[in-house]
């Protein structure tokens, strides 16, 4: 049964934490062969992270229900983070991680999410505006003259926007809208309120549900942004023969429908290889680029679209490299000129030497597990980083040579096989180097008893 009486207060208590750890420690190797056994994840008040063997016991249960409900009731914190060290002989610290503004949560994750060290900072593939283009074009499939003929006999009762309302459109969005857009109004953008009948009638015949010419919108890119942990490893490709550019957004990416959950949007701002005015879909379940579906909206009223879908791509050489085990071998093979993300993974071999990365003029983000770095001074070198990940004690070199770049926006404590408990001392402190907001841990005593 749930306790119905807990209070925030009373999650600072061992003991109600006590059947979530033994549950994490069944299987406890570490402790029976004499060293300290370490866990760690979340709960909150919808869910956890808990990882362990086997089936939940009813005790365990109890309890995560029992902080569930004790989050619920006090209204502000909605996770916490917890991580624990058991030693052999039962003697347990338990740190309880309480949310801080200066700190990304990362829901469903026992890591330490990411510090903010620089206020309302976003990762620079959304701070990306389009590329120029100045010789795209509609393309031949657009006419405006079929698309007015084909909506009027569809809709001849449809009632269209004024010119001045257009205009009005063009003024706030600041852009000039396509002849097959300003038709789609003209014939079908008019102020039809709350006539449902006749709007279903307008969004069958165009393909889409659409909004009144009041409503338009430009795709911006800062909305679609993960945040910290997700974006930072990601950027920005549009390939030579892209139709569509792999943005975040554009002020070119007009929004006239949805189909519930997407968004289709006239492209003012085309790839490469693709055409003014196309059609594309904005997936809002994706937070770079968008999918080409009809070369233009004559094509897209008249049901001609695409049934390909796009490859962006991002994730690839040479903006985006992986060393280690199971991916590139060395850094040279990954340094260049276009490097902008380089993860550093688990290797059978030395540490990593930096020096192939010197003078890179995009290299913004990199993150290096635990052990990977020959000599963490190195890092100093990079002088274009924005986002910094690095194990505790390679963080704890850079703190006492104070060789932190100055120029990261966002930085992780990474922890693999390490102890968990000293990450929030680490963090404060590299969160104290911006004069940002410090991190509250609460630790906990209590006493497992002997491993099993």
């Amino acid at each position: 049964m749930v306790d119905q009486s807990l209070t925030l207060s009373s999650v600072c208590d061992f003991a109600i934490w006590e059947p979530v750890l033994r549950l994490m420690l069944a299987d406890d190797t570490e402790r029976r062969a004499g060293r300290a056994a370490r866990v760690a994840g979340r709960i909150g008040q919808s869910g956890h992270s808990i990882v362990h063997r086997g089936s939940m016991s009813s005790t365990a249960r109890t309890a995560v229900e029992n902080i569930q409900r004790a989050l619920a009731r006090g209204g502000v914190v909605q996770e916490i983070a917890f991580r624990a060290e058991a030693r052999p002989d039962g003697r347990t610290t338990l740190g309880l991680v309480w949310p801080s503004p200066a700190v990304e949560p990362i829901y469903g994750y026992p890591d330490l999410g990411p510090l903010i060290l620089a206020d309302n900072s976003i990762p620079a593939p959304w701070l990306r505006r389009p590329d120029p283009v100045p010789g795209a074009v509609p393309a031949p499939s657009a006419d405006p003259q079929l698309l007015e003929w084909t909506l009027r006999e569809r809709l001849p009762d449809a009632v269209g926007a004024t010119e001045e309302e257009i205009a009005a459109a063009e003024a706030r969005l600041g852009v000039t809208l396509s002849d097959e857009l300003k038709v789609l109004y003209r014939v079908a953008g008019g102020d039809w309120g709350h006539d449902f009948e006749t709007a279903m009638r307008i969004d069958k015949a165009v393909g889409c549900e659409i909004s009144g010419v009041e409503h338009l919108f430009s795709i911006e890119a800062a909305p679609r942004c993960p945040g910290w942990n997700l974006g930072a490893t990601d950027a920005i490709c549009t390939l030579p023969d892209a139709a569509v550019q792999g943005l975040g957004g554009s002020p070119g990416w007009i929004c006239f429908g949805t189909n519930g959950g997407d968004v289709f949007a006239v492209d003012l701002t085309p790839g490469p290889r693709g055409h003014f005015g196309q059609i594309i879909l904005v997936n809002h379940g994706e937070s770079l680029g968008a999918e080409l579906v009809a070369d233009s909206l004559t094509d897209f009223v008249l049901g001609r679209v695409k049934e390909e879908r796009r490859d962006r791509r991002g994730d690839e050489l040479p903006a985006v490299a992986r060393v280690g085990t199971g991916r590139l071998e060395t850094i040279q093979a990954a340094a260049h000129p276009a490097l902008e993300v380089l993860s550093l993974n688990a290797c059978d071999g030395a540490p990593f030497n930096l020096a192939p990365l010197a003078g890179l003029p995009h290299l913004r983000t990199l993150t290096a597990m635990p052990g990977t770095l020959a000599d963490p001074l190195e890092v100093a070198g990079l002088t274009t980083l924005e986002f910094l990940a690095l194990g505790v004690q390679e963080w704890r070199v850079l703190l006492n040579a104070r060789a932190v770049p100055r120029t990261l926006k966002a930085a992780a404590v990474k922890v693999q096989h390490q102890d968990h408990l000293p990450v929030v001392a680490i963090a404060n402190e590299i969160l104290a180097l911006g004069d940002r907001p410090q991190i509250v841990q609460t630790l906990l005593e209590g006493d497992l008893g002997p491993a099993a």
